[in-house]
């Protein structure tokens, strides 16, 4: 499409209003040059991408590595070439099975192109990355949510049939939102601890267990680790770190796991949506 200099005029004088009236923002113009050169720390040979469309629709490696030149990607999963980020926006509109909200979010996959080989936490793994929320809809003191990253559960075939399951699906042990500018670590704790192995396999046996990192972030660049071993889940803000290594970490060794990253809306309305940025993003196992 050509653009010429009245229309660059327009937009330069309708995005401050746009901004100001909370109306969905249009992602910039993303780049068609090899994502490989743009973004060299960002490796996406073991990553798959959920989008808000379809049902849902989703992008597995190797076709993920073409993404900047791939047309259902491109409001959703692009380079900004101002500042190097691999960006993902998104708004409601399609979910998962068990989900009520809409993501762009990668999932870990450690053989690319299948669900099935994953770890846990005896065998380990690191997730590092260094993002910023850069836009998210909502009134100035109240801001919608956004998961940034997660560790998520699964079950085996074998877990998923001994409790009469109809999919895989486990409790994610982790989840990291940014809240209004401020960091907030959710982990999965059991209710009863006295549970039983089988019934520890069930969702409805964790519940929530939230800490708030002090350091307000706001919409600037932040870094963040998260590290799963053996009967041990670290997450570490800068100099803040918040170690969990009791009872629920050790009882969570049942289950396999993979990472997420990305962009994860807590929000149903119409005119929700949130641009979140990532600069670097590293796994190890």
């Amino acid at each position: 499409m050509r653009i010429n200099g009245l229309y660059l005029f327009v937009l330069a004088v309708l995005i401050p209003i746009t901004a100001c009236n909370n109306e969905t923002p249009t992602p910039p113009d993303n780049n068609t040059n090899n994502p490989v050169e743009l973004l060299p720390e960002i490796d996406l040979n073991h990553w798959k991408v959920t989008l808000p469309i379809g049902n849902p629709t989703e992008i597995e490696p190797p076709e993920i590595l073409n993404y900047a030149n791939i047309d259902i990607l491109k409001e959703y999963m692009f380079n900004d070439t101002s500042d190097g980020s691999l960006v993902f926006f998104t708004r409601p509109g399609s979910t998962t099975a068990n989900s009520s909200y809409s993501r762009t979010e990668l999932r870990e996959q450690m053989e690319p192109g299948s669900n099935s080989v994953n770890w846990t936490f005896a065998q380990g793994g690191i997730l590092k990355g260094r993002l910023k929320v850069s836009t998210v809809s909502g009134p100035d003191d109240n801001k919608d949510r956004v998961i940034v990253m997660q560790i998520h559960g699964r079950l085996t075939n074998e877990q998923r049939d001994l409790i009469g399951e109809d999919d895989n699906n486990a409790p994610p042990v982790l989840k990291i939102y940014w809240d209004d500018g401020k960091i907030n670590v959710r982990r999965k704790i059991l209710k009863d601890i006295a549970v039983s192995d089988t019934e520890l396999l069930k969702t409805d046996s964790w519940k929530d267990e939230s800490h708030w990192f002090d350091t307000s972030v706001g919409f600037d660049e932040f870094s963040i680790e998260i590290k799963a071993a053996a009967n041990l889940l670290e997450v570490q803000m800068g100099d803040e770190v918040v170690t969990f290594d009791d009872v629920h970490v050790e009882k969570w060794a049942v289950f396999e796991n993979y990472f997420k990253a990305g962009n994860y809306l807590q929000s149903t309305k119409s005119t929700a949506y949130a641009q979140v940025k990532f600069y670097e993003l590293e796994v190890h196992h």
